[in-house]
């Protein structure tokens, strides 16, 4: 097999890769019949992975500015109602368009709305995906307790349990391949679901080999919610349902104390931390340092485009670090290079994942060129990069194939996408409006 050298990168050094897996990084010597790609000054990660998103709501952007999370959920539960599996196409293609333009190479979907039941829609994620060509991870979400029962959702949006496992097991069978393709089982939140598909769920999963993932403590309503109801908090909930376990990830998880820090690190439970959208929302600052310090394995997440309407997951490694030091009140405990690997690696233990998220020998070659020439000025290359202004990626790799060449989607027209995302999303607006 050719071997692909990206020869002359600032940090960290040459990266070789052949047969979609890396080979050598640092200083690496040439080889007859190399395919060498020129970086020089450049900078080199491993491809960013997104641990959690709504691709569908790039339909719904701009929406509920002045509301926090349930105000904002009940004003968009019924838009969300009327959406087609071909807007989720289209929406999905864009926000995986515009992620793989910032260096995401995997990226986690949460879909929890299936209106009609017509579960065709998991499958125009993943027809979204193969076109932009990086991994996806897709969640069949799910809510099964509405209005009528006490939960938030209005009934028109939610399913019956038989259905959704019944639905679950059909789109593992067939969408999943483990690695490009990959199905998890995501019920939405412990206020808009019940605890006999929390449970059912779980035992769904674990028996297809499948990870979970849910909302967790992202707000103190959901806390009040679920001691009101339940009598604990929402940990707690969840670790006597069987949930906090290495095979979990969460998304959010502002909400813990001591000792719920110190579970998540000993269970491996990983979190999703969405520093943008819970800005937006006003929910709160998740306890990062705290988690990490712990071994919790602690991703990043862009979250819906409803709640966060960039997009992009390169702005996070730097909303991180921000918060991450505003809640610490610390120049210290958080550094440049702590958000970088949040955006990869720990990226890729939230996912259970040991094959990408770093250059390393072995490791696939999901590899980022970032443009450096406005930071050759700059003292610490990974400082500049994070801390630097947002950037569109020079060239995105997906186990050593380009998905961005020359700062351009290799496999569609991001404008051509917005156009048609555009025109979609403005029959949703209210009359009058636009």
């Amino acid at each position: 097999m050719t071997r692909t050298i990206l020869r002359g990168a600032r940090w960290p050094g040459d990266v070789a890769w052949s047969d979609g897996r890396i080979t050598a990084v640092g200083s690496v010597p040439a080889e007859d019949g190399d395919e060498v790609i020129r970086v020089d000054g450049d900078i080199v990660t491993a491809g960013l992975i997104n641990t959690h998103h709504h691709f569908y709501q790039w339909m719904t952007r701009g929406w509920a500015f002045d509301c926090t999370l349930f105000g904002w959920l009940t004003t968009l539960y019924p838009v969300w109602a009327r959406l087609t599996p071909e807007d989720v196409e289209v929406a999905s293609a864009v926000a995986m368009g515009e992620l793989a333009l910032t260096g995401c190479t995997t990226a986690a979907d949460h879909h929890y709305i299936v209106p009609g039941g017509d579960d065709s829609v998991f499958d125009a994620i993943a027809s979204a995906a193969r076109t932009i060509g990086i991994r996806a991870y897709i969640a069949r979400g799910s809510m099964d307790l509405g209005q009528s029962r006490g939960g938030l959702p209005p009934d028109s949006v939610v399913e019956d349990l038989d259905t959704i496992l019944a639905s679950t097991e059909s789109v593992y069978q067939r969408l999943h391949d483990g690695d490009r393709i990959v199905v998890t089982v995501a019920p939405c939140s412990p206020f808009s679901v019940t605890t006999e598909l929390m449970t059912a769920s779980a035992e769904l999963a674990r028996r297809l080999g499948l990870r979970l993932h849910t909302h967790l403590a992202e707000t103190l309503d959901e806390e009040h919610s679920c001691l009101e109801r339940f009598g604990k908090r929402p940990l707690q909930l969840l670790d006597d349902l069987g949930w906090i376990a290495p095979d979990v990830w969460v998304a959010h998880g502002i909400y813990f104390d001591d000792a719920e820090v110190a579970r998540l690190g000993e269970t491996r439970t990983g979190i999703a931390h969405c520093p943008s959208s819970n800005s937006r929302l006003g929910s709160g600052i998740a306890r990062v340092v705290d988690l990490t310090a712990v071994g919790a394995p602690v991703g990043l997440g862009v979250d819906g485009v409803a709640s966060n309407e960039i997009g992009r997951l390169f702005p996070e490694m730097r909303m991180a670090l921000f918060l991450a030091r505003q809640r610490d009140l610390s120049a210290t405990t958080f550094a440049p290079a702590d958000a970088l690997r949040l955006a990869t690696e720990g990226g890729a233990r939230c996912l259970g994942r040991d094959d990408v998220g770093r250059l390393a020998p072995g490791l696939r070659a999901d590899v980022v060129v970032w443009p450096g020439e406005d930071l050759a000025d700059v003292l610490d290359p990974v400082a500049g990069l994070v801390l630097g202004p947002e950037r569109t990626a020079r060239h995105v790799f997906v186990d050593g194939t380009a998905v961005v060449h020359d700062r351009h989607l290799v496999n569609a027209d991001i404008e051509a996408l917005h156009a048609d995302l555009a025109r979609r999303a403005r029959r949703l607006w209210p009359d009058g409006a636009g």
